[in-house]
């Protein structure tokens, strides 16, 4: 027999398949990870306040093969983290394994140092939407962590996320991942040039809505490419007549849209980075880097053996 009803919705009374809410408290941050001076940084590094943006969202065909190296080079240290997701490792040794990946390829990694951020990668515990910073806190049986990783290359940047489930994971939370990922899927199928951006948001908002979960809206997709964050905004959510730029081939963005199980609400802690639901429901996030092309997109952050 069937866990859940025919809408996939898991019933109330399966306490056992539910998702706990959560309790996560701030951990001890260790020092900040040396990168080998041989490696280039980004502009970000020289100076204080953000970026400093001058480039096109619009790519040319060289400017998209280097955004696909970077992007490689993080989806490769992606997997590498995940393999050591496991009840017992602190976030902290994941952000060293992937440190050690993206220095081992001659990348700079992206998060270290970006607007003060202290770590290599995010680490995003069930409650935390985005923006955790890794810490000496274990990972428990029954977490699900999302792990967030950008690798800048050659002057450009990859960027990209997944979620990775610790030990035994409830039927809920890993529907939720399971769904998140799929939401993230459309949004890049529904990209043709000739649409507008608006339209990833709906319809990643259709489908999220079949399971009543929340399509946080205040953090969103961005354009990347030479800078980290260009400025152009992808709502996962539908913001229609809003955010009414035009798609064109050659436009790199990435789609990585934030499900929860409750509220959209939230708050964020005094490190002044990590963004947790107001009701501590737990949360879902994968992101790609993909590049418009002539019929559809094209996912730059793929790992090298896809």
């Amino acid at each position: 027999m069937s866990s859940s009803d025919n809408s996939g919705r898991i019933p109330a009374s399966a306490n056992a398949r539910r998702a706990p809410l959560g309790n996560l408290t701030a951990g001890r941050i260790s020092p900040m990870r040396s990168v080998p001076e041989s490696i280039e940084r980004p502009e970000y590094m020289f100076h204080d306040g953000p970026e400093n943006v001058t480039a096109s969202d619009i790519k040319d065909a060289d400017t998209v093969e280097r955004i696909r190296h970077a992007g490689r080079i993080a989806a490769d240290a992606l997997r590498v983290v995940g393999e050591a997701v496991r009840p017992g490792v602190t976030t902290d040794e994941l952000d060293r394994i992937g440190h050690d990946f993206i220095v081992g390829a001659g990348a700079y990694p992206s998060c270290l140092g970006y607007m003060g951020y202290p770590k290599s990668l995010c680490t995003s515990i069930n409650e935390v939407i985005c923006h955790g910073i890794p810490d000496d806190r274990p990972l428990e049986d029954g977490d699900i962590v999302n792990v967030d990783i950008t690798a800048f290359y050659e002057g450009v940047h990859g960027d990209t996320c997944a979620m990775f489930e610790v030990g035994n994971v409830d039927q809920e939370s890993r529907l939720l991942s399971e769904r998140t990922r799929e939401a993230m899927m459309r949004g890049i199928r529904a990209v043709k040039p000739g649409r507008e951006i608006n339209v990833i948001g709906r319809v990643i908002s259709v489908y999220a809505k079949r399971f009543d979960y929340g399509v946080v809206r205040d953090y969103t997709g961005h354009g990347v490419g030479e800078a980290f964050h260009s400025g152009l905004i992808i709502p996962h959510y539908d913001a229609a007549p809003l955010y009414d730029t035009v798609m064109e081939p050659g436009m790199v963005f990435t789609i990585e849209p934030m499900l929860t199980l409750g509220t959209v609400e939230w708050e964020q802690w005094d490190d002044d980075w990590t963004v947790v639901t107001a009701d501590r429901s737990r949360t879902a996030q994968f992101e790609h880097t993909i590049v418009v092309t002539e019929d559809g997109a094209d996912i730059l952050t793929l790992p090298s053996n896809a």
